[in-house]
């Protein structure tokens, strides 16, 4: 019997597969899956190698994805797979929850007033001129991951632990009474296709500010991608204080393609990023998001 996570992970990447997944044809070193960089003989190597074990499959297609596709249908695999295997979890870490992507951080309860801050920018043209048009305070993530405040009923449920009392838990934004309207920001996932340098520094920025911007409890600030370098990966991995930890879509594939090839290189680079807590696989996050 197939356990429940493994069945997600595998059709995460069936999806993926299916319709993210195309053949670049007449790279400078072969035809190669699309989230190899053709200019390299070692990412084109490594894709190659994470690609034949990823669940079967038929002939690679060749009809184009463009890059802001990709991206969308990546971000969307990605939400699902956490909303199905994060529902397995309902009784280590329960809660009414919401997973939506391409959603302003202005609207959780952490960050509501960016919210009003955004509005006397478009209110006053001098103060817009002075902080910027487009305001770095209010980020969108890719996919954001909510839970909504409950119920005295149901923090009654078992016992009464509270009563209409004005005195007792009265500022805590986890009570509908105290917070009514805005779900609180549970985590915050940006999702990065393949990686190339000029795409790093906005994953940091966006962590800084959440970090930096918000009234109450951090949200899990990570990144999830597909880069088969781990050189690369190391970009937005390595160093602590931003995010939280960095997830590889296929973890144990790259490791078992890199093993194959001999890259030593690349294989230390890994093995140093995972055992220094810094990247992980998918599997891992619901896990993670339980804490």
């Amino acid at each position: 019997m197939v356990a429940e996570i493994a069945r997600l992970r595998a059709e995460y990447h069936a999806f993926i597969r299916d319709n993210i997944i195309r053949i670049s044809p007449s790279g400078v070193f072969g035809d190669y899956p699309n989230f190899a960089d053709g200019g390299s003989r070692t990412s084109v190597n490594v894709v190659w190698g994470i690609y034949k074990r990823l669940p079967e499959q038929a002939q690679l297609d060749v009809s184009l994805v463009s890059g802001q596709a990709r991206g969308s249908y990546f971000e969307n695999a990605t939400r699902v797979f956490l909303q199905s295997s994060f529902a397995l979890l309902a009784h280590i870490r329960p809660g009414r929850w919401r997973y939506e992507t391409s959603r302003s951080i202005a609207s959780f309860d952490q960050y509501r007033h960016l919210a009003y801050l955004s509005e006397a920018l478009n209110r006053d043209k001098v103060l817009k001129t002075m902080l910027g048009a487009n305001s770095d305070y209010i980020v969108t993530p890719d996919i954001v991951v909510s839970r909504l405040p409950i119920t005295d009923e149901e923090i009654n449920q078992n016992t009464t632990v509270l009563d209409d009392s004005q005195s007792v838990a009265a500022n805590t934004r986890l009570r509908t009474q105290n917070n009514p309207d805005r779900p609180i920001l549970h985590a915050s996932i940006s999702c990065k296709w393949t990686i190339r340098s000029d795409r790093t520094q906005n994953t940091r920025t966006e962590a800084l500010n959440l970090i930096r911007n918000r009234k109450g409890n951090l949200p899990h600030i990570v990144a999830v991608t597909a880069e088969p370098l781990p050189t690369r990966i190391a970009a937005i991995a390595l160093g602590t204080g931003d995010l939280d930890c960095v997830y590889h879509f296929a973890l144990p594939e790259l490791r078992q393609s890199l093993i194959d090839l001999g890259n030593e290189d690349q294989l230390d680079m890994l093995d140093l990023m995972v055992g220094g807590m810094r990247l992980r696989d998918i599997s891992d996050l619901p896990f993670d998001l339980a804490v």
